[in-house]
């Protein structure tokens, strides 16, 4: 089992950040005990683009989302991202 360096402490967050600019953090943490963690409350970063729907589609969701009560791009977000836990979960079994 190898023996991880300590890691140092540091005054700000400049020195941190210069510091793991230089050293390689795998003498310092056992990276194959990492976990996998969600952040939750950060904003994601996002990009616009451009989607060419037919009109009707388009009518129907904002149709839908005026029931909701939310932004009719929002909904299209919200209606994405469960159809891609859909097939992420079908592709994984």
């Amino acid at each position: 089992m190898s023996k991880h360096k300590i890691i140092p402490k540091f005054k700000n967050e400049e020195e941190e950040r210069e510091f793991w600019a230089k050293e390689d953090s795998s003498k310092y943490i056992d990276w194959k005990k990492a976990e996998k963690v969600t952040f939750s409350k950060l904003k994601p970063s996002t990009k616009t683009i451009s989607l060419r729907l037919p009109e009707f589609i388009l009518d129907e969701i904002k149709m839908i989302a005026n029931k909701r009560d939310v932004p009719y791009q929002s909904l299209i977000k919200i209606f994405l991202k469960d159809r891609i836990e859909q097939e992420l979960k079908h592709s994984i079994k």
